[in-house]
């Protein structure tokens, strides 16, 4: 009778895999890690900074002379805008955590690597995600739509806009310093394989 379990590793294969998890990236993971929680905070404080008051002229009745108001636009004021701020905030709080716990368990043989490598690609996912929905309303504030009637904002609101732009950038920039954390997780663990 064969063995189903044949292909699964032994527990001494697995302790080696973990090991190799634990010491991935050299002196490359700190600076991605440190690198990560800089770019998000950056970014999460580049939103939440954001705001911009302008004089909007506007017409009421038609028969009326236009008149003007003046409008705000606020990073919160879009549910878009507030979760990248979360997300960020997420972000930059597990890089400093995992960056503890990377100088905390130094060379020593757990499985904690592997959670943080499962983390990592969450953080990944967190941010690509809100990232997307920030481009999307972004996108939306800079051309408008004309077939529901929703007008351009960022040729108002500029300074706004540029810093909405600012934070998914610095944010994108974060979620690829996970990624290549990600990444060097993978080359590691595929060496101890061969």
């Amino acid at each position: 009778m064969e063995n189903k379990f044949s292909g699964s590793n032994s527990g001494m294969e697995q302790q080696k895999e973990v090991k190799i998890a634990n010491q991935r990236g050299g002196t490359c993971e700190p600076i991605l890690r440190i690198l990560a929680l800089v770019l998000t905070l950056t970014a999460s404080i580049v939103l939440r900074v954001s705001k911009q008051t302008e004089i909007v002229t506007m017409k009421v009745i038609p028969t009326l002379p236009p008149i003007d108001i003046p409008a705000t636009a606020k990073w919160h004021y879009l549910s878009a805008f507030v979760y990248l701020v979360v997300a960020d905030v997420i972000a930059c709080t597990y890089a400093a955590f995992s960056l503890v716990l990377l100088f905390a368990n130094r060379g020593k043989k757990n499985r904690l690597g592997l959670v943080v490598i499962v983390l990592d690609l969450t953080m990944v996912a967190l941010l690509f995600s809100a990232i997307g929905s920030t481009g999307a309303i972004g996108l939306m504030g800079y051309q408008g739509n004309t077939h529901v009637q929703w007008n351009k904002v960022c040729n108002v609101f500029g300074k706004f806009c540029h810093q909405v732009v600012a934070s998914a950038a610095l944010s994108l920039l974060g979620s690829l310093a996970f990624f290549f954390l990600i990444v060097l997780a993978v080359l590691g663990l595929s060496r101890t394989s061969k």
